[in-house]
Parts: C-alpha cells; sequence; structure tokens
C-alpha cells in the first residue's frame, strides 16, 4: 500500500483503518480528527468575516485562519508520517535475528523506529492542543450561525491529542532515548490534564452563544 493516505477518498481511509494492517491506525487517526478540526476553524472565520465587528476582531480572524491553515497542513502531514513511522518499527521486527550480528543490527533498527514512532504522535499531541486554542479564541467571536462547528472542532482537538497521548504512552516504554522521554514525559503532563478544563470552558461559550 503505497499510495499516499491523504490521497485517499474518506471512504477508503475509513476502509483502511478497518484492514489488518497496522499502519494507519490509531495516530494516524488522530492527527486526522486534528485536521479536521483545524478545518472547522478555518470555515468559521471563512463564514466570520464578512460579519466583523471591529479592526481588533478582523485582525484576531486573520490570525486564527492562518494558524488553522498551517495546522491543518502539519497534521496531514503528521498522519502520513505517523503510518509511516510505524511501518517501519513493523519492518524492523521482522528482521531477521538468527546470529548476535543480526540481533543486534535489528535492536539498532527498532530502537530508531520506535523513536520516531513516539516523536510523530508527540507533534500530534502538540499540533492538535493548538488547534485547540484556536478553537478558544474563536468561539466568542465567531457567527452565531456556526458557532456549533466551533464546539465541534473543539472536541475533535481534543479528541486528536488524547488519541496520540495513547500513542506515545504505549511507546514510550519501547524508547531508549532519554530525551525523547523527557520530552514526551513534559508534554504528556502539560498538556493533558488540563484538556478537560479546557474543552468544558470551550462548551460553554458554545452554549450560551447558541442559547
Amino acid at each position: 500500500m503505497d499510495d499516499r493516505l491523504t490521497e485517499l477518498t474518506v471512504r477508503n481511509m475509513v476502509e483502511r483503518l478497518a484492514t489488518s494492517d497496522p499502519a494507519p491506525g490509531g495516530g494516524s487517526a488522530s492527527a486526522l480528527a486534528g485536521a479536521m478540526a483545524a478545518a472547522l476553524v478555518r470555515m468559521v472565520v471563512e463564514l466570520t468575516a464578512p460579519r466583523v465587528k471591529s479592526a481588533a476582531e478582523a485582525d484576531a480572524l486573520v490570525d486564527i485562519g492562518g494558524s488553522a491553515t498551517m495546522w491543518q497542513s502539519e497534521l496531514l502531514n503528521l498522519a502520513e508520517l505517523d503510518a509511516n513511522a510505524y511501518r517501519a518499527v513493523v519492518e524492523a521486527r521482522r528482521l531477521p535475528r538468527g546470529t548476535e550480528l543480526e540481533r543486534q543490527a535489528r535492536d539498532v533498527q527498532v530502537a530508531a523506529a520506535m523513536r520516531e514512532a513516539t516523536r510523530a504522535p508527540l507533534e500530534i499531541i502538540r499540533a492538535a492542543s493548538a488547534v485547540l486554542e484556536l478553537a478558544e479564541r474563536l468561539a466568542p467571536i465567531g457567527t452565531r450561525n456556526a458557532i456549533s462547528d466551533v464546539g465541534v472542532g473543539g472536541m475533535l482537538a481534543t479528541t486528536s491529542a488524547r488519541g496520540a497521548a495513547l500513542n506515545v504512552r504505549i511507546n514510550l516504554p519501547y524508547v531508549q532515548d532519554s530525551e525523547l522521554q523527557a520530552d514526551a514525559t513534559t508534554t504528556l503532563e502539560a498538556l493533558l490534564p488540563g484538556l478537560a478544563d479546557r474543552e468544558r470552558a470551550l462548551d460553554s461559550i458554545v452554549a450560551e452563544r447558541m442559547a
């Protein structure tokens, strides 16, 4: 399966996830959820721009929209990277290990592959958290006609971060790079505990504006 995930139809992507092939898996799905969250933020920015109420809001919308565009592209790239990284893990684990030299070479390849398979979802967490922040900024000023889409974007962003965190946690025990271990632990501790509160606060703003 050499075709890029981002070039598949939605139906084909979903069907690919349903196969026994371990990649793409939860990491790529998490990244795609984050990309859709960013796309929804962009949509609401576009719908709001003609109804802007002040220069400050106009500037904020330009900044939010530009950032959402960047994170959407980044998360699509991360979906590809995550799938490729885990394929490398699978391939490394299949390397021969009949001799001591083969075992050593295999161990090196597995360690390198696991590093990349942990880095990709770690970057997804950071990107998804940034997209959630954009939704938080947009919620008070986005058009009420599409405020529910801001809420959906926030939900998808938090799901993206939580899903990627699961992939980091399952891979981390196999990572031998102490610097990456420390980075992953710091990121998980910094970003994940506040997700629920951020999601509730965003939901509250969305509900209030829908009322």
